[in-house]
């Protein structure tokens, strides 16, 4: 018979009272941070975009053809000037923001998703479940993220629906190997062990007690890991895999004033656009990492 503590001590609510990692930022942190200040910023500047694009947006990005003022430069009429089919550049950048940011937070949050559940089974169960699904997140990392999404993207065929199947498809393993880390040595705790001695299920303290603790280390990666999702998806479409023409998207922008060299603004504009979204997210993570990280007093 065991006392009071004891029971207490091995009660299921163990399960769901030891957080190792906090899922809150310590937001003193985070604001004395300028760059994280100005990262926010610019990432909350493109959501806003994208998201009011079309109240903001001056003209329709695929529509509204100004055949008088094909190749314009910058002026008070198109503050970014025009493409070779007369469509506004500012217009289509902030159309575009609603594909490359949407596609790329998509992506980032499905394959978060999938490793996140993946690798916490991975490594809590162990045996047969961890080998074959660290072998197939093996297979998969064996090859460059941009070279097995286009493959997945051609065969698909391009669509922005077909080039965020292909990048989830490759983007969960780096999450499911750092998840099966993390839950490997959690499993090990004492509060795991005391929910397996008073017979709490397995998915119970993997689900409420486990993977809560490895949301810190995770919601960090991602943070950092969406500009890089950002630069691949306009990766696929400078190369005619991912949103095609004339849909407007970062990246294909780019592909398409490739045959209008003179023209800088159809090249620069987009380019800027890719350029602030990703340091924008980078320097937002960075800070991010800072304030969850425990080591940080």
């Amino acid at each position: 018979m065991t006392s009071p503590a004891v029971d207490a001590a091995l009660s299921p609510e163990v399960v769901e009272a030891e957080v190792l990692y906090p899922g809150e930022p310590r937001l003193r942190i985070i604001l004395s941070n300028w760059l994280a200040v100005v990262g926010a910023v610019v990432v909350l500047i493109w959501v806003l975009a994208a998201i009011s694009a079309g109240w903001f947006a001056p003209y329709d990005p695929i529509s509204y053809l100004d055949v008088l003022n094909r190749l314009s430069p910058p002026d008070h009429a198109h503050l970014m000037g025009t493409d070779a089919d007369g469509r506004d550049i500012l217009s289509r950048v902030l159309y575009g923001a609603r594909y490359s940011l949407g596609i790329g937070v998509g992506v980032v949050a499905a394959g978060t998703t999938v490793g996140l559940v993946l690798g916490g089974v991975a490594g809590f169960f162990g045996g047969k479940t961890d080998e074959i699904i660290m072998r197939i997140a093996d297979i998969v990392l064996a090859f460059p993220i941009i070279i097995l999404a286009m493959a997945i993207a051609a065969a698909l065929g391009p669509s922005a629906r077909n080039a965020t199947i292909a990048m989830i498809a490759v983007w969960w393993p780096t999450y499911a190997r750092v998840v099966r880390g993390l839950v490997l040595e959690l499993r090990e705790r004492q509060f795991v062990v005391a929910s397996r001695v008073v017979g709490t299920p397995a998915w119970r303290i993997l689900g409420r007690g486990i993977l809560p603790n490895t949301i810190g280390t995770v919601v960090v990666l991602a943070t950092l890991d969406v500009g890089n999702a950002i630069l691949t998806v306009a990766g696929l479409s400078f190369i005619n895999f991912g949103v095609p023409q004339p849909t407007p998207e970062w990246g294909n922008m780019i592909s398409y004033a490739q045959n209008y060299p003179d023209q800088w603004w159809m090249s620069v504009f987009p380019g800027l656009a890719i350029f602030t979204a990703i340091m924008g997210f980078n320097f937002f993570g960075d800070a991010l990492r800072d304030a969850l990280d425990p080591r940080t007093q």
